[in-house]
């Protein structure tokens, strides 16, 4: 019996990743975007926007799991996955290149630089 029902749900599996509906009656449930989204605000609190004192590196941690880190004029000039753990971040870029990095006291610590979320930033030009 459990092998006729693993079998069944992979069958089904297999076909509604073909884009076809499964016929055994069984239907899996995937997150939709806005699940998705809820789930990285409540598991990443650091989400949003990080820059340096000068405003030239600009790291966006966002709430998919995805970070876009501009750099002067260049935007867009490293993109790829992030994972938070505790107050530690783990980089990984598209190319396949790792970094970390540390959040303290509302102050992000990343590869020899200092980031600050950019409300911060925003106060500190005034």
């Amino acid at each position: 019996m459990i092998k006729f029902l693993l079998l069944a749900l992979l069958f089904g599996i297999v076909n509604s990743q073909s884009g076809q509906e499964p016929t055994t009656g069984f239907h899996l449930h995937t997150k939709g975007e806005s699940d998705m989204k809820k789930e990285h605000e409540a598991s990443h609190p650091y989400v949003g926007m990080w820059v340096t004192e000068d405003g030239y590196i600009r790291h966006e941690l966002l709430t998919n799991g995805r970070y876009d880190e501009a750099r002067g004029e260049r935007n867009s000039a490293y993109q790829g996955s992030y994972t938070v753990t505790g107050n530690h971040i783990e980089y990984v870029d598209d190319t396949g290149f790792s970094a970390d990095g540390d959040f303290v006291n509302g102050v992000l610590y990343h590869a020899g630089m200092v980031l600050y979320r950019e409300e911060q930033y925003e106060g500190s030009k005034e």
